[in-house]
């Protein structure tokens, strides 16, 4: 059974950072796909970066160099380091792990997803 489980959520002031993590159990992360998304009431989700298997990367417009994805396949865990965090960043933050590059929406398993909320 594959599992998919954020951490690293919490509470922020405006100009901090924060470190998610993506812990995949039950297949091995290797050959696929890490993608973070990021959603708020009334807004549909969407793309804040994503990481193929061979490590090619890509981040949302709005991101503008302030976050960084990677992977560590030995742990089987992706991550999306979050620095000079802004208000509008304030969302739920869902890890998504599919086979497909370039990333398709709606694809593969997703995790609970967690708050990150940023304080201006």
């Amino acid at each position: 059974q594959v599992q998919v489980v954020e951490s690293g959520g919490g509470l922020v002031q405006a100009g901090g950072s924060l470190r998610l993590s993506c812990a995949v159990s039950g297949v091995s992360l290797r050959f696929n796909t890490i993608a973070w998304y990021r959603q708020t009431p009334g807004k549909q989700r969407e793309l804040v970066a994503g990481i193929s298997s061979s490590g090619m990367t890509e981040y949302g417009a709005f991101v503008k160099g302030r976050f960084t994805v990677s992977r560590d396949n030995a742990k089987n865990t992706g991550y999306l380091q979050m620095n000079s965090l802004k208000s509008e960043d304030t969302a739920v933050y869902h890890c998504n792990m599919q086979a497909s590059w370039p990333i398709s929406t709606g694809l593969g398993y997703w995790g609970q997803g967690t708050q990150v909320t940023v304080s201006s």
